[in-house]
C-alpha cells in the first residue's frame, strides 16, 4: 500500500488523439516535451533531464487513449502516473487527464506545477493554445 496522494488535471488541447498519442507513448515524442532524452527497452523507458536519469515502466496502454507508467522506486507499490486522453462527444474538443501521486500534500502543489509546465511544452510542441 501507498502513503502517496492521488490528484488529477485535467488539460484542454488542441491536437488529434492520434497525434497526441504519439507524444505520450513514443521515446521520440516524449523526449520533446516531458524529459531531454527518453530511450525504451521494451516495456521499460529511461527519461533523463540534466543528466539524472529516472527509470519507468510501462504498465498498460491503449492506443489513442491512454498510457500508464510506474516509476522505478515505486514498484512496490501501487502508484503510477497516468495520461488519458478524452474526447468530448459532442464537442469533439480533446483533453489530457493527467492521474499522478505526490508524496504528500504540499508535494501534489509542486507536482502539480511541474506538469503544468510540462503541458506547456506539450502544448508548443504540438502548436496547440
Amino acid at each position: 500500500m501507498s502513503d502517496k496522494v492521488k490528484y488529477e488535471m485535467e488539460f484542454p488541447i488542441q491536437s488529434s488523439p492520434q497525434l497526441l498519442f504519439q507524444y505520450l507513448s513514443t521515446p521520440s515524442g516524449l523526449s520533446e516535451w516531458y524529459a531531454d532524452n527518453v530511450n525504451s527497452r521494451g516495456e521499460v523507458f529511461t527519461f533523463i533531464w540534466d543528466g539524472s536519469e529516472e527509470t519507468a515502466k510501462l504498465l498498460g496502454k491503449k492506443s489513442n487513449e491512454r498510457i500508464r507508467f510506474q516509476w522505478e522506486e515505486d514498484e512496490d507499490t501501487s502508484d503510477y502516473f497516468e495520461m488519458k486522453i478524452v474526447v468530448d462527444e459532442i464537442t469533439k474538443d480533446v483533453s489530457l487527464i493527467i492521474t499522478d501521486f505526490a508524496p504528500d500534500d504540499e508535494e501534489v502543489e509542486e507536482g502539480k506545477m511541474l506538469w503544468e509546465n510540462q503541458i506547456g511544452s506539450l502544448k508548443q510542441v504540438l502548436g496547440s493554445r
